[in-house]
This record gives structure tokens, C-alpha cells and sequence, in this order.
């Protein structure tokens, strides 16, 4: 695959090369709608033409100006634009990775408290209009913080500046406002709809059905 045979051609560039080149990798790879394959055609000549530059000593600066963004964002602007089968089934799979993963966990963890403590109760009454608003919220709400992650990501290539208070912004942004609007959300939300009494066991299956629906729709993808 390119992939691959990018990953192990980038070790032979020098360190500075190399740092340009993935930052370039990172910009372009991240742009949404476009074709993978040529997308990663047109990576693989770039890193051709940088190893033929490094091998005759010259600076990488006559591949990618003085303004590597600037180069970059053409490269995007000339890609086909493309939105795949392959790209809604990720976001499927990342949707049933999410609650097979928040499913699986709470009915794991109300069981373990269960055997532990013998007064926690093992059943929980939903409502299942709160239950499919929240489910829809949070789904937004990951697709926003994945959003902004890639937003990020992109800004964060060709950056010099401090990656500490980098990782403190991003750190608050991605973690600590989306974690408050989940408790928000969760706590607060009132109750309306058809009521459903469910042992909370039952939530572990429901949580590895769904992990499976996510491994089908990765290997679609």
C-alpha cells in the first residue's frame, strides 16, 4: 500500500526534511472530501522529489517555497473532491464504537457495584424519548469535538510556538467542555416519553452487538 511504503520511505529523510514533509502529510491528509488514493499518490511524488533533493544537498525550500502551507493548500485545492462509502462507514463505525463503548462500561460497572454493595439496585427505568435525544446529542456533540480535533490538528501543522500551552488549549477545548456539556446533558436532561424497565446486565450485549456492528462497517469501509 502507499501508506506503507510512504512510512518507511519517510525515514530516510534528515530531520529538518523530515518535519516539513510530515507537517505537509498531516495538513493534506486531514482536508476533508477528498479522494484517498490520489491524495496519497501526489504525497508519495512530493516525498520522491524531497529524497532527490536531499541526495543532492539541496534545500527543500525549491520544492516548497518559503510558504509550506501556502504550498500545501494548493495541493488540497487540486484534489478531487469525494464523498466515499468508505467515509460513511467510518463514521457509522466511529458512532457504534462510541456507544458500544459507553453502554458496555455502565452495565459493567452498575454489576461490579452490584456484587460488591448489596443494596445497589441492578434495574434502571429510561425513558426513551430522553434516551434518543441524548443519544443524538452526543452524537453531535463527538462529531463537533472530532471536528474541532481535525481543525486543530491542521492549525497546529507548520506551528512553531509553545506546545505546552498547545496541549493545555486543546486539553480544555477537547476534554474538559465536552466532558462538562456530556454531565450537563446526562443530569439535567428531563424525562419524557415511553418508560423502560431494563436490567442493567442487558446493557452489556447491547454494548458488544454494537462493538461487532462497528468491526462490519470498518471492514466495509
Amino acid at each position: 500500500m502507499l501508506i506503507e511504503e510512504n512510512n518507511q520511505k519517510r525515514e530516510l529523510l534528515n530531520e529538518k526534511n523530515k518535519q516539513i514533509y510530515e507537517d505537509i502529510l498531516v495538513y493534506v491528509r486531514l482536508s476533508f472530501s477528498k479522494s484517498e488514493q490520489e491524495t496519497e499518490e501526489i504525497l508519495m511524488e512530493l516525498l520522491d522529489h524531497l529524497l532527490i533533493l536531499q541526495k543532492e544537498d539541496r534545500d527543500a525550500s525549491e520544492l516548497f517555497g518559503d510558504n509550506p502551507r501556502g504550498y500545501a493548500d494548493e495541493i488540497i485545492g487540486e484534489l478531487p473532491k469525494t464523498v466515499t462509502k468508505k467515509s460513511l462507514c467510518l463514521f457509522g463505525m466511529g458512532v457504534c464504537y462510541f456507544f458500544a463503548t459507553s453502554t458496555f462500561f455502565q452495565g459493567f460497572l452498575v454489576m461490579l457495584l452490584s456484587f460488591l454493595f448489596d443494596h445497589i439496585q441492578t434495574s434502571r427505568t429510561y425513558s426513551l424519548g430522553t434516551v434518543l435525544v441524548n443519544s443524538f446529542s452526543s452524537v453531535v456533540i463527538a462529531a463537533i469535538v472530532i471536528y474541532g480535533m481535525i481543525r486543530y490538528l491542521r492549525w497546529s501543522c507548520f506551528n512553531s510556538g509553545s506546545k505546552v500551552s498547545e496541549r493545555i488549549f486543546a486539553g480544555v477545548i477537547f476534554g474538559i467542555i465536552p466532558f462538562g456539556l456530556f454531565i450537563v446533558l446526562f443530569y439535567f436532561m428531563p424525562s419524557f416519553g415511553v418508560m423502560i424497565n431494563l436490567e442493567v446486565y442487558w446493557l452489556m450485549p447491547i454494548g458488544v452487538i454494537l462493538f461487532f456492528v462497528g468491526q462490519w462497517l470498518r471492514k466495509k469501509a
